[in-house]
Order: C-alpha cells, then sequence, then structure tokens
C-alpha cells in the first residue's frame, strides 16, 4: 500500500469519526439537561479532527510552483 492510499484510508476514518462526533452533540444538544463538560469534549475532539483532515487532504495535494 502506497502512501497516497494510506492518506486516503485515515482520511476517510476521520472524516467518518467527525460525522459521527456531529451526530453525538447533536443528539447531546437536544437533551434538555445536558453535561456541558462533556460537550465541550465533544466539541474539542471535533476540532481536532477537523484539523487533522485538513493537514492530510494538504499533504494529498501536489506542490504546485507557482
Amino acid at each position: 500500500m502506497n502512501e497516497q492510499e494510506m492518506l486516503k484510508e485515515k482520511l476517510a476514518t476521520l472524516r467518518s469519526e467527525h460525522r459521527d462526533l456531529d451526530d453525538v452533540i447533536a443528539r447531546l444538544h437536544e437533551r434538555a439537561p445536558f453535561d456541558q463538560l462533556q460537550m465541550q469534549r465533544l466539541k474539542k475532539r471535533k476540532l481536532a479532527l477537523k484539523d487533522q483532515i485538513m493537514v492530510l487532504e494538504s499533504r494529498m495535494l501536489p506542490d504546485i510552483i507557482a
């Protein structure tokens, strides 16, 4: 498996986890009394995943000389 394939696989995994966290956050927010600390941790994890996704996407793009 080459580097591009590994990056694509990792990217798919991160995107899936990001979507799952989005669903969990939405469901947690629907419940009237929710744990604010848990919500903050989930949102922080979601942002970290987004950062990792952006890094991987930039690694997958070829360098373009302007």
